[in-house]
């Protein structure tokens, strides 16, 4: 696991402003923050920038960060993203002070209801859910109070302790605040605190058939566990008077504050955890953790490190007002993350096979070749060459246009780290399709010899054929292609056809060995990681990350 680094300063912002102005005034003596999922999917890389947030925010001031589980709908929740989410953030290089779940306060929280009850401020409401809708009003005209509103304190106290006993259907009754339907803001007209659910619950079981709200559970919580900075995104917004009048009517000793900010929006990335949920389930792509998909699984899965991922949320920064990023922002982390760590080698993706005619049949030799350029501490690596090689089909043209410098009949190009070669003939199937070609290659040309007779412009890679690996490479596009013509279209026919294209070719013997998660930039083609799902002994797969260049230039972003 990549660790975090500790006590990094960050960039202003105005949330680190309040933190700072609160610690000069005294209004709070730590940091406590917290990570607040819910356990009914996988991360994604907006969480991520929330994760960055919380841990590193409260890190830069010596302070702590909870992660908690806000698992108050057991029809959806899982362990299985409860573990998920910890190993993602784990991985992120960010470790947490204590682990809580909000069912670890159902009793209080059910107590604080009955505190509720008892003081006026909350009625067990015999309503149905549409009906509860259109009793609420619009943005434009008040909401019509429930008959069952004024319910005394005594039958609400005892109708819901029968709701607690099991004795209702689901659906039957809730628990709602009494606050004012005629407010402006629509979450305060007497909102839902409590419904009955007989559904198992992944940590109590069957010992609760009533679960609290997210908007009831997650203000109190945080009261609980000391949060002095409640930090979420801005559709909560409309939230906080409810997050504060939760806590203050319930009387709560510790009083957080939140604070919202503008959550992370990617160019042809979908956000949304419920149509990341039916792309797996309906088998779009390979699990959460598909590599086309942007959870913080899947991105691993790709091949993005944690470093780059931190780095890109720290730069694109924290503002009140939403914006969309480019996808190819965080390309650019990758990028720089890896130029320096990745082994720089040679994959032949679409295979062309080549005879060097005046190569000695029988003979092989190895030669020299540099790791990383821009990194000489990693060193060097052998080779092997001989008569056959594997040169990329798109570095072959028969018939090509001018300013064509890489390989056809008559041409002379450089194979990296190898001799110049020079096409002779061109063998093709029955069908007319090129399966063949025949070159010589000068033997003075040795890269390193220091023959400088004669120039070439075209450079291009290989892989010894005896000797070469086979493997896949998975190609990428984006899942979901913004574009505004289709935006009104349903969801799954927005899906890009093209996402995923399989090649299979072949790369150096020097990496048959190469693990799940292991890194190369391929000569060309662009920086790739070892698929440690689909990866076999007998043959690699390969996810490229990113290609090696864009137009995008980071600096005007």
């Amino acid at each position: 696991m990549e660790k975090a680094v500790g006590n990094k300063t960050s960039s202003s912002n105005f949330i680190k402003n309040i933190v700072v102005e609160d610690l000069k005034e005294g209004r709070v003596k730590e940091i406590i923050t917290r990570f607040p999922p819910e356990p009914n999917g996988y991360l994604h890389i907006g969480h991520a920038k929330s994760i960055c947030l919380n841990f590193e925010l409260a890190d830069e001031f010596n302070g702590k960060t909870n992660l908690r589980f806000d698992d108050t709908n057991p029809v959806k929740e899982d362990t299985e993203y409860v573990e998920a989410i910890q190993e993602d953030v784990r991985w992120l290089g960010f470790d947490w002070e204590e682990l809580r779940f909000a069912s670890d306060y159902f009793e209080e929280l059910y107590n604080r209801a009955l505190l509720l009850i008892k003081k006026g401020k909350a009625y067990v409401c015999d309503l149905t859910a549409e009906q509860t809708r259109e009793m609420r009003g619009t943005l434009t005209e008040p909401g019509k109070e429930s008959p069952y509103r004024n319910r005394s304190v005594e039958e609400n106290l005892d109708l819901f302790a029968r709701m607690r006993g099991g004795e209702f259907p689901d659906g039957a009754r809730v628990l709602r605040a009494k606050i004012d339907m005629a407010s402006s803001n629509i979450t305060m007209r007497d909102p839902v605190l409590y419904r009955i659910s007989h559904s198992h619950h992944h940590r109590t079981g069957d010992a609760w058939c009533i679960y609290p709200m997210y908007d009831y559970a997650h203000p109190l919580s945080d009261a609980i566990e000391g949060i002095t900075h409640s930090i979420c995104t801005l559709e909560f917004e409309d939230h906080r008077p409810l997050y504060d009048w939760a806590v203050a009517e319930c009387e709560m000793e510790a009083v957080p504050r939140q604070y919202e900010f503008a959550r992370l929006n990617v160019t042809n990335t979908v956000m949304s955890k419920r149509y990341l949920k039916q792309l797996v389930d309906e088998g779009i792509v390979d699990g959460w953790d598909d590599p086309r998909m942007p959870t913080i699984s899947g991105m691993r899965r790709r091949g993005y490190t944690a470093e780059s991922i931190r780095s890109f949320c720290r730069e694109i920064g924290v503002a009140k007002s939403n914006s969309v990023v480019d996808e190819r922002y965080l390309d650019h982390f990758i990028r720089e993350d890896l130029k320096l760590k990745a082994l720089r080698t040679m994959a032949v993706l679409r295979p062309l096979k080549v005879v060097i005619t005046n190569y000695p049949e029988g003979q092989s030799e190895l030669l020299p070749a540099e790791n990383n350029s821009e990194n000489e501490e990693m060193g060097i690596r052998e080779i092997p060459f001989s008569r056959e090689i594997y040169i990329e089909r798109d570095d072959f043209m028969e018939n090509p246009p001018s300013k064509y410098f890489r390989l056809f009949p008559g041409n002379e190009v450089r194979l990296k780290h190898a001799y110049f070669i020079t096409c002779q003939d061109v063998i093709k199937d029955e069908n007319g399709e090129v399966v063949e070609l025949h070159c010589t290659y000068d033997p003075k040309t040795k890269s390193g010899s220091g023959f400088n007779e004669r120039k070439v412009k075209g450079t291009i890679h290989w892989v010894e054929a005896t000797h070469a690996v086979p493997a896949d490479f998975r190609l990428y596009e984006p899942l979901i292609v913004d574009n505004p013509e289709e935006a009104e279209k349903p969801f799954l026919e927005r899906i890009n056809p093209n996402s995923l294209e399989v090649q299979q070719g072949f790369v150096e013997p020097n990496m048959k060995e190469a693990a799940g998660g292991d890194k190369f930039q391929f000569f060309r083609h662009g920086y790739f990681s070892v698929d440690a799902k689909d990866s076999t002994p007998e043959k690699l797969a390969f996810n490229r990350i990113v290609s090696l260049k864009s137009s995008f230039d980071p600096s005007k972003a």
